[in-house]
């Protein structure tokens, strides 16, 4: 299926950009494919290494994990979803016995979310086997597309760093 890609029309509104007119259709076929491409590994990468959670709570669990505690708030913002949505998330969490709830010691109205340690082995967990998943994948790329994908990974985390100006 290698060759099945197909093009997007132009995105109304796309912004000025330091390409070329000449390359400008090129940039639009890599944005489709490439935005094509990291939903399927994701998609495939999430039901890898998640029993029984959906990929809302495995991502809130592993920010946690990884960040330490934290408002809801501010979970809802690094995860790029409502409040109300977090919320639920955490409660099924907490209730997993995966996340626990303290009082915020700044401020005694707020709690902080904060992995157990069983949710610190279950977000492990799910990061290696998701993590074991993509290397085996990266493996059976042949010499060429394998340096290919080293070369590009600077250029894909420049694009998923935060933009302060947004």
């Amino acid at each position: 299926m290698a060759g099945c890609w197909f093009r997007y029309p132009s995105i109304p509104g796309g912004g000025e950009s330091a390409v070329t007119a000449t390359t400008a259709g090129e940039v639009e076929d890599a944005t489709a494919r490439l935005y094509l491409a990291i939903g399927r590994l994701s998609r495939l990468l999430r039901r890898t290494g998640s029993p029984g959670l959906g990929p809302g709570a495995v991502s809130a669990l592993a920010t946690l994990a990884r960040c330490g505690p934290m408002r809801l708030g501010d979970l809802a913002a690094k995860e790029g979803v409502a409040p109300p949505t977090l919320s639920r998330i955490v409660a099924a969490l907490v209730e997993a016995g995966y996340v626990q709830r303290d009082p915020d010691p700044q401020d005694g109205r707020a709690w902080l979310a904060s992995p157990t340690p069983e949710g610190e082995r279950m977000a492990s967990g799910v990061r290696s086997a998701r993590v074991h998943e993509l290397q085996r994948r990266i493996e059976r790329l042949d010499p060429g597309h394998f340096a290919s994908l080293v070369t590009a990974l600077e250029a894909l985390e420049e694009i998923v760093t935060e933009d302060p100006e947004v």
